[in-house]
């Protein structure tokens, strides 16, 4: 099957089996591999990419479905070696161990905060739900997407008592 769509916004022509998942056409095709494997049923979000701005599960995701679609991975976000404030945000609030949910987690956070710019903790947390990290910890992570929020919003939305040197 020939397919068209947007990968990290670039246009795409690839030939692929309408079948095939898109997780293994990133990993396997394309060489984008930090969309990573999990359980292969779409319940612990390693897989996830943004398709038009909302969060899927690429392992359950078949090419047949992307056509003319915009499919963003973790590769994606960055600006040349300029994390995305989602990533860096991860980074600084040390919301990164192991490293395997990271990419999807950094993905989902973002497709919440483009639609709520200022979400609250709970909603944080709902946002999140579908990625699973058995390492880090949701506290970081919550706190993470916490400071990607204000840094997003700039820096009227920094309390001063919040900011940690």
């Amino acid at each position: 099957m020939h397919i068209r769509f947007t990968l990290n916004d670039a246009p795409l022509e690839i030939e692929a089996p309408p079948g095939m998942t898109l997780l293994r056409l990133l990993r396997e095709r394309l060489n984008l591999t930090g969309t990573k494997p999990g359980c292969g049923e779409g319940e612990c979000g390693a897989c996830t990419v943004l398709i038009d701005g909302e969060p899927c599960s690429s392992c359950l995701t078949t090419v047949a479905t992307i056509e003319g679609r915009s499919v963003i991975t973790i590769e994606g976000l960055a600006d040349g070696s300029a994390l995305h404030p989602v990533q860096l945000a991860f980074v600084n609030e040390g919301a990164v161990q192991c490293g395997y949910c990271t990419p999807g987690m950094v993905l989902a956070a973002k497709a919440l905060l483009d639609k709520n710019p200022d979400p609250t903790e709970q909603e944080i947390r709902e946002g999140l739900s579908g990625n699973l990290c058995r390492c880090t910890g949701y506290g970081r992570i919550v706190a993470a997407v916490q400071r990607a929020a204000r840094e997003l919003r700039g820096p009227e939305a920094w309390d001063t008592e919040e900011v940690v040197p």
